[in-house]
This record gives C-alpha cells, structure tokens and sequence, in this order.
C-alpha cells in the first residue's frame, strides 16, 4: 500500500506527503525538517491556519472548542493532552479558543463548551460535547475515525 497522504506540518503549515504504511514512523517536514508530529494538540486560532490544517490534511482532526474561563474545558484540557499522545499520528489534535477565533468558532455553530468536533478534508464527520474521560474520548474518536488502536 503505497498510497501517499497529506499531512500539514504543525510548524510552518506545509502540506507534506507521507506515504501510508510509514506514517507511523512520524516523519519531518520537507520545508522546516521539524517532526510532523509531537503528540501535543496544536492551536489553531488563526482563521487561515485553521483552514489549512483542517481541509488540506488527509487525517483526521480533532478539534477541541474550549475558552480560559471554563472551568469543564480546564478540566478537558490534560485529557487532550493525553488523547493527542494516543492517537497522533493517525489522527491530528486541534485547540480553538473560541475567544480568540470567534469566526472558527461561529463556522461550526459551537453552542456549549467544550465541544469536540471530528474533522475530515474540511467537512464534520462528528461533534460531541462536554467532558468525558480519556478511553471514553480515544473509543469516540477512533469509532469515528474509522481507526484502530495501535
């Protein structure tokens, strides 16, 4: 299966492609040589970053809709965390500050905080919202995803 996919970089944003039986292996950025994936969630407040990663990326991502002075999404915040450390590299984690990129926020209606919403090539394939505990938050997202467990 040599099927290549694309894979924005976390730092420079560059579309990378990454053949699919090695994107296990992580892989660094052809522009910035910096690794495509850390295991953190990336912020992503601003509107055209955003779009980047969200519609020009061929794995999922999953997006995290949380503010400063929530206290659930403070609570949710270490299970992202945790969540980006499973699933990368199958699957990409996002924060949006919906103070901050009021306008990423209103382009998927975010109501209540925090709301998780499953991303593929620009179109939500999933949303939930509130806390729930991280096996609950990878069986969600790997359902989903259509992925498996490593």
């Amino acid at each position: 299966m040599s099927e290549a996919l694309h894979v924005v970089c976390p730092h420079c944003d560059t579309t990378n492609r990454v053949p699919r039986a090695r994107l296990g292996a992580g892989g660094k950025c052809g522009a910035c040589h910096r690794p495509l994936f850390e295991g953190h969630p990336l912020p992503l407040n601003d509107p055209s970053r955003f779009a980047k990663h969200a519609e020009g990326s061929d794995i999922p991502l999953l997006i995290d809709f949380w503010a400063a002075w929530c206290g659930p999404c403070r609570m949710m915040a270490p299970i992202v965390e945790q969540a980006a450390q499973r699933l990368e590299p199958h699957v990409r984690l996002a924060k949006v500050d919906t103070e901050a990129a009021p306008d990423v926020a209103a382009r998927f209606a975010v109501q209540s905080i925090p709301t998780l919403a499953l991303v593929l090539r620009g179109r939500e394939i999933a949303r939930t919202a509130g806390v729930m505990p991280l096996p609950q938050l990878i069986a969600w997202t790997q359902q989903h995803a259509g992925i498996t467990a490593d």
